[in-house]
């Protein structure tokens, strides 16, 4: 497909966060920072999970593909960013404006379905323990993963094709650090009241449902918490708890922007780079790496490490 005669406009210029110089660098050596914070964070959970054979369980191997899917929504138009803020070359193909809409909505939605498949294990987990073994089994935990990228790659598939029949006939600037349908949308030459309703039935109602249903799942959980007074209740609260401020702060952003697809730019531009720089980087600090069991299985690799060390360079004198 050509996509060139498809529309007048060939690129597209990213007017990014701000034009003062001041702010570039700024922003350039904060963003610079979260993002190597974010790869290395959760690259750590990555080889502390796979290491470690205690931590072989369902929730882990869903920790570990959310880890995945994190560093991906990073790094879809993160480092373009943090290239631009240095060079006066702020343009983006056509082509190359079309792929980040389609890995945004890939890496969204695929993590919507996990944080949905992580909520129904802890379900089962504190309200059906002892049939915890018999529900959520390898082969399920495996098919969660799988739907999840089944699921966003359909969903992104259907805000590409929409994006592609879209006429673009002269405005090319958007007003943001990367290219996402409510700013793109308006560029086009249609009528966006139409669009805006398109985006608000495809995305903003699929992503506000789901996050009634995780919010009505959590809920059950705290309430079966609620009856239990014990040590291991008190570690399940804690679990809950962090697994829904990171629903919240993941789904939070998107509602606004989907469902109110006519914000100021102001307002979209803080929400998107709080959904794809900060919450990356949240995810490993409150779901993993606040978690007994992860810490003590960092240290057990760190001993390793520090050790394996010394028996080197011991060999090497």
């Amino acid at each position: 497909m050509n996509m060139a005669n498809k529309s007048v406009v060939t690129e597209f210029v990213l007017l990014g966060l701000s034009n003062y110089w001041e702010l570039r660098i700024f922003f350039f050596v904060v963003f610079s920072l979260f993002y190597v914070a974010t790869m290395v964070s959760n690259g750590i959970i990555l080889v502390i999970v796979i290491s470690d054979s205690h931590l072989h369980s369902a929730m882990y191997f869903l920790l570990t593909n959310l880890s995945i899917i994190d560093m991906s929504l990073a790094s879809f138009a993160t480092p373009k960013m943090i290239i631009d803020y240095l060079t006066d070359h702020k343009t983006i193909s056509f082509g190359g404006c079309i792929s980040q809409i389609f890995f945004l909505h890939l890496f969204t939605g695929t993590e919507i379905i996990l944080l949905m498949a992580m909520s129904f294990d802890r379900y089962i987990a504190i309200c059906k323990p002892l049939r915890y073994a018999s529900i959520i089994s390898p082969q399920v935990c495996i098919a969660f993963v799988v739907s999840s990228w089944i699921v966003g790659v359909m969903h992104s598939m259907s805000q590409v094709i929409f994006a592609l029949t879209l006429p673009f006939c002269g405005p090319n600037q958007i007003d943001s650090f990367f290219c996402d349908l409510p700013v793109v949308f308006q560029l086009a030459c249609v009528d966006t009241y139409v669009l805006g309703l398109f985006m608000i039935s495809t995305s903003g109602i699929i992503a506000l449902s789901c996050f009634i249903l995780l919010f009505n799942s959590y809920v059950i959980v705290l309430v079966t918490i609620k009856h239990h007074s014990s040590r291991g209740s008190s570690k399940a609260l804690s679990t809950c708890t962090a697994h829904f401020i990171v629903v919240f702060m993941f789904f939070g952003p998107c509602i606004f922007i989907y469902m109110w697809p006519q914000n100021s730019f102001v307002i979209e531009k803080i929400l998107s780079v709080f959904y794809t720089i900060f919450t990356p980087i949240l995810n490993p600090v409150i779901y993993t790496l606040r978690n007994q069991e992860v810490n003590s299985a960092m240290r057990k690799l760190r001993s390793k490490f520090l050790n394996f060390s010394v028996e080197t360079l011991s060999h090497s004198f």
